[in-house]
């Protein structure tokens, strides 16, 4: 039978309905948590690893401002594979990686050139290491930058000031232990229900690097910033094993220049703001003083053996004595 020009006309419209319904494949969207704004040291690190990753195979769905949860919730989505990706602090890992407590030791590093050689050589490599076991992936070792104290009842300039100040803190024990020693009333508290607290007079005060200080807009609700450097933050770069393990060799190293990059962005911004964020802050009306540091390393030495007993003397001594 002779073929018609409807016939025809139906042979073709299948023939492209078969390949229509074969679309390229989709690129995989992976979901990045972190607590802090985009326009945080933490946001510096996301868009750098965002910048480092995405293409034709993945795009990163960023959750800034705790959108996913308190930094716990967080991991523990790692852990679960509900999120894939995360960028948090210390104060956190600590409850599934207790060794990363002994970088949260006050007074332990001399300034940042000494805290990024330690993180960046054998010690710091080995503690990532210790990720996996948890179920969790380490990919990098990010940075917060030194703590500081503010409060709103009066400027510290001695251990003697902090006495009595209700000041609010991380989760982390290796912190209350030296606050507790100084007379300091320290109040865990997640971050997200830190604003409220201080507005309401909870708390008096709490403490951070200048880079949080300065993205979470704190001289809006702290008068008061003292230069304690009290203890050095690092972050971390952390990704689900169940996004992880499911990428090609090739993409695991991708991801693990990502988690590079997304610690060298960090640190810039920490470089940065470390000289332009005490005049920031002071700008936006905060009073800045520096701190009698030797009456604060002498005021905690009585917390040391505790630390010892916990981490290890000769890692502690081996953290002070990298040169």
């Amino acid at each position: 039978m002779r073929t018609t020009w409807f016939s025809k006309v139906l042979l073709a419209a299948s023939v492209a309905g078969l390949f229509a319904v074969a679309p390229a494949s989709a690129a995989t969207n992976l979901k990045m948590a972190y607590a802090l704004s985009t326009s945080s040291h933490y946001g510096a690190g996301a868009d750098a690893f965002a910048k480092a990753v995405e293409g034709d195979n993945f795009t990163i769905e960023q959750f800034p401002n705790s959108a996913l949860g308190g930094e716990r919730e967080v991991i523990e989505g790692l852990q679960l594979g509900t999120i894939d990706l995360a960028i948090v602090s210390t104060g956190a890992t600590l409850n599934f990686v207790p060794q990363t407590g002994v970088f949260d030791i006050p007074f332990l590093f001399r300034d940042l050139a000494h805290a990024r050689k330690v993180l960046d050589g054998d010690i710091g490599q080995k503690m990532l290491a210790e990720f996996p076991k948890r179920g969790i992936v380490a990919l990098a070792w990010g940075e917060q930058g030194f703590r500081h104290l503010t409060n709103n009842v009066r400027p510290v300039s001695t251990p003697e000031d902090a006495k009595g100040l209700k000041v609010r803190t991380t989760e982390n024990p290796i912190h209350i232990a030296a606050f507790r020693e100084i007379g300091i009333l320290a109040t865990p508290m997640a971050w997200p229900e830190v604003a409220t607290a201080l507005q309401q007079g909870t708390i008096d005060g709490q403490e951070n690097p200048l880079s949080v200080i300065v993205s979470a807009k704190l001289p809006q609700l702290q008068k008061y910033l003292s230069l304690t450097a009290h203890v050095y933050g690092p972050a971390l770069v952390l990704m689900s094993p169940s996004a992880y393990n499911g990428l090609s060799d090739a993409d695991k190293e991708k991801f693990k220049k990502a988690g590079h990059d997304a610690a060298m962005a960090m640190r810039k911004y920490v470089d940065e703001i470390e000289t332009s964020g005490i005049e920031s802050v002071k700008k936006d009306g905060m009073q800045v003083n520096t701190v009698d540091h030797a009456a604060f390393v002498k005021a905690v030495q009585p917390v040391y053996p505790q630390y010892y007993k916990q981490f290890g003397k000769e890692l502690v001594e081996s953290i002070q004595n990298t040169k």
